[in-house]
């Protein structure tokens, strides 16, 4: 079986763009959570998020683009331009045998939500006279568009796709593009997430079943993953592309290896669209089937980088899912959830989390859980609190959960140089 690694990345997150400043954020134990700006929050009852400090003008957008694109699509253009150029892999590829796998929850829905104010009276009902959309309102319509993006861009004439999961989104997206490069369609695949969702038809969607944080007065300590006063997660924004390449010819040209990825798998609850069983099978099942592709034992993992949203229910749940497929070994590794540092960018946040496991590799370094100050005695692990840790990581597990039911898991590893595929 082909082996896959990761030569380039990407990121647009909020407390900073590029991966330097995504990965000094996260070591610091900073939070970017601030009360909402992009539009009025007053009327919600959760009016904070993390929001990405982004200037579209900053980062080579026209004026004609920055209003023809949405913010999603800039998130994934900045991301995909910086991974190629890291990857060194530009003007080196075969465009037939280049595709994109991009994951996004929500697509364009930011525009979507815009555009449905100008058609419409208020808001209230759409109007006769619908020349007021803009030309481009279809490809805020269409998901797809993120990816089709994306690949004009980068000039990927392979497979494209755009998958939408949920919270797993990004990592399915990713998981999707290793399993093309591993049958030999894609030689490379530029793969990951974005989402833009800090709009009002997404904050009131979360309002509406309570699952975001109503701490409005200390913004930055309102996600507690893990934490007993935890109540709910914060919305958060961004995205994260990386490129991934066959092994054998990453090595032939030379390229730098942040992490193979070993192990992919995702399963269904088919229980609940919201809820989750408390023993967390379905996630276990996940973990045990990545770690099983990686020809891994659980006590090879190092450290986790858990979905570790901040809600009563996913806290507990993940907890659970440890215990059962690691043993008495998710007592020892170190956890942890950067959603704490950057909030929950819902499709995007898997990419972004996937990201922070590969740095964690290269750096030795294990990112912390900020603002848990009392754990949660049902979440009784190691959630590695407040302080980043240094620790030699070889291998690392990275795991999501979504509404209706998504559970999937990513096995990364060191990258082995002297063993043949």
């Amino acid at each position: 079986m082909k082996r896959v690694v990761i030569t380039g990345m990407g990121v647009v997150a909020p407390g900073g763009v590029g991966t330097k400043a995504f990965w000094e954020l996260l070591t610091a134990g900073r939070t970017a959570t601030r009360g909402i700006t992009l539009f009025d929050a007053a009327p919600f009852r959760s009016r904070i998020a993390a929001e990405a400090d982004f200037d579209p003008a900053e980062h080579g957008f026209s004026a004609e683009d920055a209003r023809r694109l949405d913010r999603a699509a800039q998130f994934a253009l900045v991301s995909a331009r910086e991974a190629i150029a890291d990857s060194g892999v530009d003007g080196e590829f075969d465009p037939l045998r280049t595709g994109v796998s991009l994951g996004s929850a929500v697509g364009c829905t930011m525009s979507l939500d815009a555009e449905y104010a100008v058609v419409s009276d208020s808001g209230r009902h759409w109007t006769v006279d619908h020349t007021r959309a803009v030309p481009h309102l279809f490809d805020y319509f269409v998901p797809s568009s993120l990816a089709a993006e994306v690949a004009r861009a980068a000039g990927a004439q392979g497979p494209v796709s755009l998958v939408s999961n949920g919270c797993t989104s990004g990592l399915d997206a990713i998981g999707h593009a290793v399993e093309l490069i591993r049958e030999g369609t894609a030689d490379v695949m530029l793969a990951g997430a974005t989402d833009a969702p800090i709009s009002p038809i997404t904050v009131a969607c979360f309002d509406a079943i309570r699952a975001t944080s109503p701490r409005n007065d200390e913004p930055e300590t309102a996600s507690r993953p893990f934490d007993r006063s935890r109540n709910g997660f914060v919305l958060g924004e961004g995205a994260a592309v990386m490129v991934l390449e066959d092994f054998e010819r990453a090595r032939r040209r030379g390229a730098r290896m942040y992490a193979e990825i070993s192990g992919f798998a995702s399963r269904s609850n088919a229980y609940h669209m919201t809820g989750l069983r408390a023993d967390g099978r379905e996630m276990a099942e996940a973990i045990r089937a990545a770690l099983d592709e990686a020809h891994l034992d659980g006590t090879a993992v190092d450290y986790i980088n858990a979905h570790g949203s901040g809600t009563k229910q996913n806290d507990r749940h993940e907890t659970a899912a440890f215990k059962r497929s690691l043993g008495s070994h998710a007592h020892e590794v170190p956890i942890s959830s950067i959603k704490s540092m950057i909030g929950h960018s819902l499709g995007a946040i898997g990419s972004l989390e996937l990201a922070a496991s590969a740095l964690a590799i290269t750096h030795d370094t294990i990112p912390p859980t900020a603002n848990l100050h009392e754990p949660d005695p049902e979440c009784d692990l190691d959630y590695t609190p407040l302080t980043a840790r240094e620790r030699r990581t070889d291998t690392v597990l990275s795991v999501g959960s979504g509404f209706g039911g998504f559970q999937s898991a990513v096995v990364l590893t060191r990258p082995r140089l002297a063993e043949a595929a």
